[in-house]
């Protein structure tokens, strides 16, 4: 009796602070002041990083349920694999859309219709009673994340402040949060009580797009306030030609290859590898999941901040060829060594992200929405298409076989070596 009212206290205290939380989006920044270029508007950031958790929470779902939908409708590992492809495509291929279409005209209430999306595709998926069907409902869900990230990146950039770096970890640690509750939430709701109760997390998303609507209305009155000259107060002036920006970006795509097809072996496959070679069970190869994923979360804060202070290019250097020693070693430990480096490889792993949207960012400056869609699409379509190939060569060799071969992958982060140096005055103490 005590602890269910305390349990209930507890809940009362949370929802109470979210909406105080909320309250505070709206009147975050009253004043023309209060949107000097150097000011950081923390309730925004709060608020837009609560809503990426909660829309990554229900984008996790997808390869959490993964082997319920492979028991359910005998699937094969290329026809899971073509799930995350279509809903990865789907969100590449409209991101960057978005974000050119919002540089030129945001669109403040795009975020809370973006995550509607979200909720029609969940309840999709609920109701899914055969695979083309739950390829469309991975579509949609794709659909909506297209929408909200872009125009979600631009919100954080707005409220930053100088603190680009610390608003963009931030913003991804929402994201990373929900990315590690997805699977924990469908361990104990869908996979012990069945597909059906994948439509409990629409709630997540109706209380998704009533902060999001009220983050709009705080955006949209506040864009007068912050004029483009008030951007390129913070950003440092490229001294690099239209040819160095360009290979450089080159450079940047390689790493997000490396970075996510790397992730996505692991958020897709890892259950299956730690069912298959270990012989755990469903649940708890969901719950091991967890682990991986809030060990990514965990480590996102740091990356931003760090970089704001050492360089984006460091925190670039350790993130990704850092991962290298453990990934190597992953495949050849017991169950426990798998854990603890997963832990490693998740904290490492995750600074890098937030570094190069934010590196890419300064290389092109005035470009916010752009550059967030391109680099969030490109991570959404690398992931799809890696998430594809490597089903098709879990059926033919064997999933221990793709760890082996997706342990190489943060090597890639050698050409780190060749990114040019775009913050050369960055404290190092």
């Amino acid at each position: 009796m005590l602890s269910a009212k305390f349990a209930d206290a507890t809940e009362l205290i949370n929802l109470t602070w979210l909406m105080q939380t909320v309250e505070k989006v709206e009147t975050a920044a009253p004043s023309p002041a209060a949107l000097r270029p150097h000011t950081t508007v923390l309730p925004v950031l709060f608020a837009i990083s609560f809503s990426h958790l909660l829309n990554d929470t229900i984008q996790a779902l997808l390869p959490s349920i993964y082997p319920v939908l492979k028991d359910s409708f005998q699937l094969s590992f290329a026809q899971l694999g073509w799930i995350t492809f279509v809903f990865q495509c789907t969100a590449s291929l409209f991101q960057p859309v978005v974000g050119w279409v919002t540089d030129k005209r945001s669109i403040p209430h795009s975020l809370a219709a973006g995550m509607g999306l979200s909720l029609a595709g969940l309840l999709a998926l609920a109701a899914a009673d055969n695979y083309p069907l739950i390829l469309i409902s991975a579509a949609v869900i794709g659909l909506g994340s297209a929408i909200f990230h872009p125009e979600a990146s631009r919100v954080a950039h707005m409220a930053a402040g100088a603190r680009r770096g610390f608003a963009q970890s931030l913003f991804q640690l929402g994201g990373n949060a929900g990315s590690s509750l997805g699977p924990l939430l469908a361990a104990f709701i869908v996979v012990s009580h069945g597909k059906g109760r994948v439509a409990w997390f629409a709630l997540l998303a109706l209380l998704g797009a009533f902060i999001l609507w009220r983050v709009g209305r705080w955006q949209q009155s506040n864009l007068d306030r912050i004029s483009r000259k008030h951007h390129s107060a913070i950003h440092p002036a490229s001294h690099l030609s239209r040819r160095q920006v360009g290979f450089a970006l080159a450079i940047l795509v390689a790493l997000i290859f490396s970075k996510f097809v790397y992730l996505t072996s692991m958020t897709t496959y890892y259950t299956f590898y730690l069912i298959h070679h270990f012989q755990v069970s469903v649940k708890t190869s969901q719950l091991l999941l967890f682990v991986l994923l809030f060990s990514v979360a965990l480590g996102t804060i740091a990356g931003g901040p760090v970089g704001d202070r050492i360089g984006r290019k460091r925190v670039i250097w350790g993130s990704i060829l850092g991962v290298a020693p453990f990934s190597l070693a992953l495949p050849h430990v017991g169950l426990t060594g798998t854990v603890i480096l997963t832990v490693f490889i998740g904290m490492i792993l995750s600074s890098a992200f937030s570094a190069i949207l934010v590196y890419a960012q300064e290389l092109v400056p005035g470009k916010v929405g752009l550059v967030a869609g391109l680099f969030f699409g490109l991570a959404f379509g690398v992931a799809g298409i890696g998430s594809a190939a490597l089903g098709h060569l879990a059926d033919h060799t064997g999933i221990e076989f793709v760890f082996e071969v997706c342990a190489f992958l943060p090597l890639i982060g050698l050409l780190t070596a060749l990114l040019p140096d775009v913050e050369p005055h960055r404290k190092t103490g």
